[in-house]
């Protein structure tokens, strides 16, 4: 039996009754991500500057994320590959690919899809950045929701409590 699943690619989608606008500053701003996503989020402007907690990030800019549940030695660093100020969002994700944000507003609600792409067709690629990431992203999308609807954050913060699905 061939396999037809393509390993390289996958896409969640999220409904999420919120304004496009507050939506699109959740995923570019470091308020915004440190708000449902990151524990530390950094946004660097093109001379490396840190920017400011609530500046939209741009294109071609950098960032450094740390996430709860880990150590300060564990940051992911990358480029920021597209943000048109509304509606997308694109940031390399170190080796395990690309991310891509589409806000697309459907009647009174926002329909969030993240694709994530170019992620390695290898063993450790579709265990630990196929599975792993989208099981990851499946959670982040379900808090991002949570936050913005209804301001409960469900991330794990405690530093005593490992290999949790919300850290």
């Amino acid at each position: 039996m061939e396999n037809k699943n393509d390993w390289s690619v996958f896409r969640v989608r999220i409904d999420v009754h919120a304004p496009r606008e507050a939506v699109y500053a959740a995923w570019t701003t470091r308020t915004g991500m440190e708000s449902w996503f990151l524990r530390e989020c950094i946004f660097y402007d093109a001379g490396g500057a840190d920017k400011e907690a609530d500046s939209l990030a741009t294109n071609g800019e950098t960032y450094s994320f740390r996430w709860f549940g880990y150590p300060d030695e564990v940051v992911e660093t990358g480029t920021i590959l597209e943000a048109n100020g509304t509606d997308r969002f694109g940031f390399s994700f170190g080796q395990a690919g690309n991310c891509t944000v589409l806000l697309e507003t459907v009647r009174d609600l926002v329909l969030v899809t993240l694709e994530q792409t170019a992620i390695p067709d290898d063993d450790q690629g579709r265990m630990h950045w196929h599975v792993g990431c989208k099981t990851g992203w499946t959670f982040y999308l379900a808090n991002l929701k949570s936050l913005l609807e209804g301001g409960i954050d469900l991330r794990n913060r405690d530093e005593r409590l490992q290999n949790m699905l919300n850290s």
